[in-house]
């Protein structure tokens, strides 16, 4: 088992992410076949449309998010609300509402 205490874990910063404080909670060394990481977000901050090669969950833990596919999908996030987003799934993302928003993101490794 690993306990990952509220404020623990490695910064980083995501490509093409902007205004966004993000700090890995279980990386690839410690798990198999995931990797978790927090989001915090500020305002109007989010990511430009981009994929990646494998599956993710975003799950919102506060604030309100509008995620965007290239096909013109659009989703509109709430806290409680969890997207999922395909291996090579193109998306963008914008925080919405003029408040901060929290995002618990869960993404595959290869196998």
């Amino acid at each position: 088992m690993i306990k990952v205490k509220d404020a623990q874990g490695i910064p980083y910063d995501g490509p093409g992410h902007f205004n966004v404080f993000g700090i890995k909670k279980i990386t690839n060394e410690q798990a198999k076949h995931f990797i978790c990481n927090y989001s915090y977000f500020l305002p109007n901050g989010g990511c430009v449309m981009g994929a990646a090669p494998l599956e993710r969950i975003y799950y919102m833990i506060s604030g309100t998010m509008t995620c965007n596919g290239k096909d013109g999908e659009k989703h509109e996030l709430e806290p409680g609300d969890l997207l999922y987003i395909g291996p090579g799934e193109e998306r963008d993302m914008v925080i919405t509402g003029g408040k901060p928003a929290e995002v618990l993101v869960i993404m595959a490794q290869k196998p």
